[in-house]
């Protein structure tokens, strides 16, 4: 049905009839419309793992639906209908240049009497389009000089590149990474886009500038991670990635983790950054020799490999509501469960102080949560314990309330240290990129390629986090960073070197 003929039927029953059907279809995709938005709408307060596909299937679909709408709405010539919940149309940005055309009638004089013409106003219509990127050339003339005297050759010497003996400028290097790593555009796609353009880079070409520039911007990663590990509480997680296993003809599934610091919820002025390792699976060696030199708070889930870093006594544990609070969010959908209703309320309790609390001083978030926090979390953490008496113990309900008592004994820091947070969000939100972008590049090649993709997910995540555009900033530290002396690798930070 949503392949309409080319030609409408002449006779005029057909022609009713084949309106009617075509009607009905445009009211059936309406309803679907509707339906898909409403599962989004619930999908989308999940941000990882399966969820997260479930997200991105309704999207398609929901995407597919509109588009078959919009083609027989434009078929049948009908009016739009513009849904209740649709956002406002927000004016065109300023800051995109505007090329203006002047349509006149195409004469002096009234086409009517023939009397003069005078201008009393004007009506403007803006389109927005766009006019594709395109590459150029820097042609670097170097002429060769002989001495009149003595005969002797001398020639200005070849500026230091990003790739030696290699094509690419920075800024085509830098748009090949933010376009894999932070547009999720695989490199296979990325040179058929560039073929369109008529230029001819293989994918092969690609992967090789890939992997030279991020080990050329090894050491700025490594900035950040010093930078990151630096701070009095860090951010933990990390997430499955799939790696080609040689020989085997199949993946293993292998690890991306990340570490993050953010001191702005507490008013500090230090810039937020985000660390990114590679490991080919998930023993808990991995995240020991990644913090070896780490010393303060960490916040994160409850994987059972970090329970060595505590016993050390150097990294203390600060555990996650959000992973607490998402048990009764699920239990709740699928049961209606009063008592997992009962819990994310007095939950929501608890943020309704951070959100107080967020960006105040640490001694004055400290003093705000004993006042409004403390006897909430005790409260619920009385109310939980009363309740698992009352149900069986097999349940999915018991499960999630002993796993609440378990995690809240190791949350209650927070309330006693202003610098510390409720949950782990901040590296959660730190997967994000790599959550979407493994739907595309589906996996990595091997350990090497792991490492590479970690260099520059570190680089543009942290630009992202202050705010700095990536590709901006990755051209200009890519020309600079070749003649860069390594004890002054700090100044590129992206804070630091804003182009």
């Amino acid at each position: 049905m949503l392949d309409v003929a080319k030609s409408l039927p002449e006779d005029p029953d057909e022609l009713r009839q084949f309106t009617a059907l075509l009607l009905a279809e445009v009211k059936s995709q309406a309803m679907l419309i509707e339906k898909l938005r409403h599962q989004l709408a619930g999908q989308r307060n999940h941000r990882f793992g399966t969820s997260s596909e479930n997200i991105e299937q309704l999207q398609l679909a929901l995407e597919t639906s509109e588009i078959a709408v919009a083609k027989m709405t434009a078929k049948l010539r009908l009016p739009d209908e513009e849904p209740k919940d649709k956002p406002k149309r927000r004016p065109i940005p300023d800051h995109i240049p505007r090329m203006e055309v002047e349509l006149t009638p195409g004469d002096d004089d009234c086409a009517q009497c023939g009397g003069g013409l005078r201008r009393l106003g004007e009506d403007v219509t803006e389109e927005l389009e766009y006019i594709p990127g395109r590459f150029i050339v820097n042609r670097i003339v170097r002429p060769r000089f002989a001495c009149s005297g003595c005969e002797a050759f001398t020639q200005a010497a070849l500026p230091s590149r990003p790739i030696e003996r290699g094509r690419p400028g920075p800024g085509l290097l830098a748009h090949v990474l933010v376009n894999k790593y932070a547009d999720h555009l695989p490199l296979y796609r990325q040179s058929g886009i560039f073929e369109r353009d008529g230029i001819d880079i293989d994918r092969s070409t690609l992967a090789d500038w890939v992997g030279k520039s991020t080990a050329l911007l090894e050491p700025l990663a490594d900035a950040i991670g010093r930078h990151v590990l630096a701070g009095q509480a860090i951010f933990a997680d990390d997430t499955p990635v799939k790696m080609l296993a040689p020989g085997a003809g199949k993946t293993a599934t292998a690890r991306l983790w990340a570490y993050g610091r953010d001191e702005r919820p507490w008013g500090s002025d230090v810039p937020p950054a985000s660390w990114y390792q590679f490991s080919p699976d998930r023993k808990g060696q991995h995240p020991k020799d990644h913090l070896a030199r780490y010393q303060g708070w960490m916040h994160a889930d409850g994987y059972a490999g970090f329970e060595d870093l505590y016993r050390s006594g150097d990294i203390r544990e600060v555990a996650c509501m959000a992973h607490v609070r998402r048990k009764f969010v699920d239990i709740h959908r699928a049961q209606g469960s009063a008592i997992a209703d009962e819990a994310i309320r007095r939950i929501a309790q608890l943020y309704a102080v951070e959100k107080e609390a967020r960006g105040s001083p640490p001694e004055q978030r400290v003093e705000l949560r004993q006042a409004k926090a403390k006897p909430i979390f005790n409260n619920l953490e009385t109310w939980l314990h009363a309740q698992l008496p009352s149900i069986s113990g097999k349940s999915p309900l018991a499960g999630a309330i002993r796993y609440a008592l378990a995690r809240m004994a190791r949350l209650r820091p927070y309330l006693d240290h202003g610098i510390l947070e409720l949950d782990n969000n901040t590296a959660e939100r730190a997967m994000r990129s790599i959550a979407i972008g493994r739907k595309n590049y589906l996996f990595v090649g091997s350990q090497t390629g792991g490492k590479a993709a970690a260099i520059a997910y570190t680089l543009i995540e942290t630009a992202k986090l202050n705010g700095i555009d990536p590709q901006a900033w990755l051209a200009d530290t890519l020309a600079r960073i070749p003649d860069y002396k390594i004890n002054r690798v700090d100044d590129l930070l992206p804070w630091k070197n804003t182009p």
